[in-house]
């Protein structure tokens, strides 16, 4: 049931990707810092899954990306969030919530 590369649950990685991307274009090393430093350590994210993720989250419309200068004046490819990805975030993140939800419920039902 995990995702065996990043220990998240299957499918929840493409709505990290989402959510961080929400208020600001980012390159994928900032990506997986900002989940691992906001899930304190928990989600660990590894190239081998993120940079997949961005194909797929690209080919679907959700993303874009571009080349720029970090603030290392190195280049990187940034990620930006489309009004599509934000669409979809929004409904991902309606559909967690009723999802996890329904799991504590069953998980704290009484035998």
């Amino acid at each position: 049931m995990a995702h065996k590369a990043s220990g998240l649950v299957q499918g929840t990685l493409d709505m990290l990707n989402l959510k961080t991307l929400e208020l600001e274009a980012m390159h994928g090393y900032g990506i997986s810092m900002r989940i691992e430093q906001i899930s304190k350590g928990v989600f660990p994210v590894h190239p081998g899954s993120l940079f997949p993720a961005f194909r797929r989250l690209e080919r679907a419309g959700w993303l874009k990306s571009e080349w720029r200068d970090t603030e290392n004046n190195r280049r990187a490819k940034y990620y930006v969030l489309t009004a599509l990805g934000r669409k979809q975030l929004k409904g991902e993140t309606r559909e967690w919530a009723r999802q996890s939800a329904a799991i504590a419920r069953i998980l704290e039902a009484e035998s």
